[in-house]
């Protein structure tokens, strides 16, 4: 079977959507597919394109085996509304120039955060003949409500009236989350035996090489680590807050490390506050430095805000935390919270509840037992559940229906 997965972001650009494309990739490569690759130009969260496809629309490059058809955006960070959407629209037009290369096509994989993403991929359905699955890695237009976009407004209509169009023209919806389906079912009238949730994955090769009894980051130190985008969805005001409860346990440290539109915000915080037991590191690093720096830290924290449509996903980083066998402070009264208790993986405390985070990180400082016992357990419940090779069967299968 032929795939086509039609992907705005894809490594070395980072984030969730970047990392479910690569390892939705994988999956379908390990369950015997034959997959070829669209994305944009690398670009996210900073908008930096490198030198090599400068005065260039599209390009072909290998990873691994893994062909793919890099195309044209805009050198934009992706931040506010207005600057997400012209990314998006500028993907969604680029994308069709690889249109004549990508060769046989069975199924389009269409990968979400933008919900514009599925119309270049019916295009991709009329002149291949394929079907089309749609990815609803985030929930949209829901997601620009979050951003401060009336729901009332002209552009919230225009958006519920796209995300309609693209949900019943697709012939199979796959949302990451349970907490979705509800919103794509009585919401935009779609056909339930045609919603299927399938879960982003993980993938466990690279946690497994670098597994081995690492030193901590800091000898000595018990370190509180977030790694990732530095986006509008997290509360770093929360985690400030505890850090200045915890002054005075010099052992524990926290590190906020990445990049995104909030760097600047976050650094000058850190300076203001005088916050020696917070480090924020503006520094993207490679899937595997990501992995041995989680692997190295001692509890590692996703201080979600309790924004809506983003708590009713499930973060792929929680996967990679899992993955890392470490114990999780999640911040989250939603469907990440609760993932989290389900797995028995870590503690959750309510967002912006910055107390009972202070005394989350001190209970898994003071109980070195429990905090192994936790880590361990995310780690056994994602190589048991969430490979990237167990989740690309579970793909294949709803494509050979659709194939």
């Amino acid at each position: 079977m032929n795939v086509l997965i039609l992907a705005q972001y894809f490594p070395p650009d980072m984030g969730g959507g970047a990392t479910r494309a690569i390892n939705a990739a994988k999956g379908l490569l390990s369950a015997g597919c034959s997959v070829t690759c669209v994305a944009a130009f690398p670009h996210y969260p900073t908008g930096r394109i490198p030198g090599e496809y400068k005065r260039k629309l599209i390009n072909v490059e290998y990873y691994g085996s893994l062909k793919i058809f890099r195309t044209f955006v805009p050198p934009l960070a992706s931040e506010g509304l207005a600057k997400r959407i012209l990314l998006f629209a500028s993907f969604s037009l680029s994308s069709l120039f690889a249109l004549p290369f990508v060769g046989k096509v069975d199924v389009v994989w269409a990968a979400n955060p933008n919900i514009i993403a599925v119309f270049p991929s019916l295009i991709f359905r009329i002149v291949r003949g394929a079907s089309v699955v749609q990815n609803v890695d985030d929930l949209w237009p829901e997601s620009l409500y979050d951003l401060g976009v009336p729901d009332d407004s002209s552009i919230a209509r225009l958006g519920e009236f796209l995300a309609r169009i693209a949900y019943q023209l697709s012939s199979v919806i796959t949302p990451i989350s349970p907490s979705y389906v509800q919103t794509i079912l009585s919401k935009y009238h779609i056909d339930p035996r045609k919603v299927y949730v399938v879960p982003a994955g993980i993938d466990l090769d690279r946690f497994r090489s670098l597994r081995i009894k690492l030193p901590t980051i800091s000898d000595g130190k018990f370190v509180v680590l977030y790694i990732g985008a530095f986006s509008p969805a997290y509360d770093f005001d929360q985690v400030f807050k505890a850090a200045c409860l915890l002054r005075s346990s010099p052992d524990i440290q926290f590190i906020i490390q990445g990049g995104g539109e909030l760097a600047s915000a976050l650094k000058e915080k850190s300076q203001h506050m005088d916050s020696r037991n917070v480090t924020v590191l503006e520094k993207i690093v490679s899937r595997d430095e990501v992995a041995r720096t989680l692997i190295e830290a001692s509890v590692l924290l996703l201080p979600l805000k309790g924004i809506s449509s983003t708590d009713m996903g499930i973060s792929s980083k929680l996967y990679e935390y899992q993955a890392a066998g470490k114990p999780i402070v999640c911040c989250s009264d939603g469907q990440a919270g609760r993932y989290v208790s389900q797995t028995v993986s870590g503690i959750v405390v309510r967002p912006g509840d910055y107390e009972a985070l202070a005394d989350s990180i001190l209970y898994l400082r003071k109980n070195p037992d429990i905090s192994r016992r936790l880590g361990e357990s995310g780690k056994l419940y994602v190589e048991k559940n969430m490979s990237t090779s167990r989740i690309g069967m579970r793909m294949k299968a709803l494509m050979e229906v659709l194939a």
